[in-house]
């Protein structure tokens, strides 16, 4: 006997604008935030260091910063999820510089239910 499992998936509306089309927004949960720091290693300043001699993408340091951009949305979304939230409006990303070597990024927006 074939037994099926059924799970239901979640989806997290997340967008940078402050309504979300065809639906209502009908309770603001409040501020949610996600972050992570991320350093650079030798191996990529190695390949920098040649890459700035030539010109063009540094694409060790691109996907470095992607990857922290998609850990800190993550962050953000779970922090989402514990208020039972529908979704995330208002949704802005920011960097900082925390030494020489490592950086900060922020994912935020405000958490809300949709009708």
């Amino acid at each position: 006997m074939n037994t099926i499992k059924m799970s239901v998936v979640n989806i997290m509306i997340i967008t940078n604008i402050e309504q979300i089309p065809g639906k209502e927004i009908i309770e603001e949960l409040g501020l949610v935030h996600g972050s992570t720091v991320r350093g650079k290693h030798i191996g990529k300043d190695i390949q920098a260091f040649f890459k700035g001699l030539v010109g063009g993408e540094i694409k060790g340091y691109s996907d470095l910063l992607a990857e922290g951009r998609d850990e800190a949305i993550e962050r953000m979304k779970e922090q989402a999820q514990t208020l039972s939230a529908d979704a995330i409006v208002n949704v802005r990303l920011t960097t900082s510089t925390i030494t020489g070597g490592a950086a900060e990024l922020m994912a935020y927006g405000t958490a809300v239910k949709l009708s």
